[in-house]
């Protein structure tokens, strides 16, 4: 593992301006009933120490270690304790609703996905964070923001953006002078390019039935100026603009230029067959940058290029991924807590994890820094730091599981051609308001 550079202190005036003022203990105690704890680190700290225990799925890069080292030793009153959660994801949501659903205390901060603060603030599990955010005068618009929509619920605050994550479209340099900026555009060169240097395929995505699915549907949905779900819970997504993504979708799907099995592609068959040289294009995540430079396992290595998604109707859109941190609203260190989660979503703490984890800062700022920009090829690309800024969340509800499954059932008839783009956008329209009043 890298040592942190203690040079982080010395970063630009223009970085270091998004380093925001130690909260206060005088703020009053939520609404929750829980003890705030008392005031602790920041400028004003307290000679008592206090132990709050974090909790975050596997990391491998070993970030999560030098920031909490780094933040101990700025906060010397403040002692962190690492629980390391399981590296499935819906494994670490279950296990949060358990132990929150108890009022268990005994976690006073966690990392989220992204799709999980709407669900976590409706069943009182999260504590909202504007009280902290406005005392310490914390200038949200300094984050994507789409990140910052990710985790609000009914107008209040209850995540802050951590890392982030975008789709981006691939393309091969040595086949492609210029990518598309319009699905038009995509289809027309995929279908001519097919065979192109060997490839058997104008275009990669995924297309089976899980979660991966939805992501790309609320790209193509987005686009062409639809939603889903708007931001008064209502339903939305039976509209002209959203069929038209739909249909977008499905004209994709059922091309000659995809895979004949394209509905059974996820992420990983999407990489296998991108990096074995078989397509001219391809949607997927960042990561793939990554798999595609591999001298050794790839056959497309110094032969890609990533540009924005294409445009609809609308524009860009690249479904948001990534991570937020929240604070459990029953911790008993409220105070502790919020000054790490400030910490670590802040820019000091996403240098950190974009330096030692190659993870993608939330704060738009920090892609015009050296040590960032020299951590990671895409940190340094403006395509990508474009994608990031039209990233779209997906639908913003506490019932987001349900509205996930909905989705995936009507859209997979779609592709399939059992049903129209119409009759998916009413049926989803029909379902998601009957789960919504349940």
């Amino acid at each position: 593992m890298k040592l942190w550079n203690k040079k982080v202190a010395g970063m630009t005036v223009l970085t270091m301006s998004l380093l925001l003022a130690a909260c206060s203990g005088d703020d009053e105690a939520t609404d929750s009933g829980t003890d705030s704890g008392g005031d602790t680190g920041g400028d004003e700290g307290t000679e008592e120490q206090v132990t709050i225990t974090y909790a975050a799925g596997v990391d491998v890069t070993g970030a999560t270690d030098v920031l909490i080292e780094e933040f101990e030793a700025q906060n010397p009153n403040i002692k962190v304790e690492y629980r390391e959660m399981p590296a499935d994801t819906g494994a670490s949501h279950d296990q949060y609703v358990t132990m929150f659903s108890s009022q268990d205390a005994s976690i006073d901060v966690f990392d989220a996905d992204v799709i999980w603060p709407a669900e976590f603030a409706q069943g009182q599990y999260a504590l909202e964070l504007d009280r902290f955010i406005d005392a310490d005068g914390i200038d949200m618009e300094q984050y994507f923001p789409g990140t910052v929509a990710s985790g609000q619920f009914n107008g209040r605050q209850y995540a802050m953006p951590k890392f982030t994550d975008a789709g981006l479209l691939y393309y091969r340099t040595d086949i492609v002078e210029e990518p598309p900026t319009t699905w038009d555009e995509l289809i027309t060169m995929a279908g001519e390019l097919q065979g192109e240097a060997g490839t058997e395929f104008g275009y990669l995505m995924q297309a089976n039935q899980y979660e991966g699915m939805v992501t790309n549907a609320i790209e193509f949905i987005a686009s062409h100026g639809g939603q889903v779900v708007d931001e008064n819970n209502e339903v939305v997504v039976n509209s002209p603009e959203t069929i038209a993504g739909i249909q977008t979708m499905i004209d994709i799907v059922n091309s000659d230029f995809v895979p004949s099995n394209i509905l059974s592609f996820q992420e990983t068959e999407t990489n296998n067959a991108w990096v074995g040289g078989q397509a001219v294009f391809a949607r997927n995540w960042p990561y793939m940058q990554s798999t595609s430079a591999d001298e050794e396992a790839s056959e497309v290595a110094g032969n890609v290029g990533f540009a924005t998604l294409p445009e609809g109707d609308a524009g860009s859109a690249a479904t948001l991924g990534g991570w937020m941190t929240m604070i459990n609203r029953y911790s008993e260190n409220q105070e502790a807590a919020w000054e790490f989660v400030k910490f670590m979503t802040g820019a000091e703490g996403q240098t950190i994890s974009a330096v030692e984890g190659g993870r993608a800062p939330t704060i738009e700022a920090l892609y015009e820094e050296t040590e960032v920009q020299e951590a990671a090829t895409l940190f340094a690309n403006e395509q990508f730091v474009e994608t990031l800024q039209n990233a779209v969340p997906r639908p913003v509800t506490p019932i987001y599981p349900r509205i996930s499954d909905i989705m995936q059932v009507q859209l997979s008839q779609a592709l399939a051609g059992d049903i129209t783009a119409e009759e998916a956008a009413a049926n989803m329209q029909e379902e998601m308001e009957a789960a919504m009043a349940e």
